[in-house]
């Protein structure tokens, strides 16, 4: 059973890049992972990182915390494709195997 949930961090975790990507996701949400980035990265933490353990605890429940919070949003892309499809079909009617006919005609 514990494989199946370290297997969906994994798949979250590689979602992150996905969905950086994609134009529909609301800015709050980019800015949560990149702030979880920027606190792994610089120096500055709660808990040091000299003492032993503690740490780099604060760092692994910052990232859990992260990961939860945006857990259904980052399930959209465990595939690793963007579910935003504006740039394909943005601004156009799309209906498919259907033929239809316009006839154009003049009331009098």
């Amino acid at each position: 059973m514990q494989f199946i949930k370290i297997r969906a961090l994994l798949k979250r975790i590689k979602a992150i890049k996905f969905l950086m990507k994609d134009k529909s996701v609301a800015w709050w949400k980019k800015g949560l992972i990149v702030f979880g980035i920027l606190y792994l990265v610089l120096p500055i933490d709660l808990i040091p990182p000299f003492i032993p353990v503690l740490g780099f605890l604060d760092d692994l429940f910052l990232w859990i915390f992260i990961l939860w919070f945006l857990s259904k949003e980052l399930d959209k892309y465990w595939y690793g494709d963007s579910k935003d499809l504006s740039k394909k079909y943005g601004g156009k009617k799309v209906v498919d195997d259907v033929e239809y006919e316009v006839d154009d005609f003049d009331e009098k």
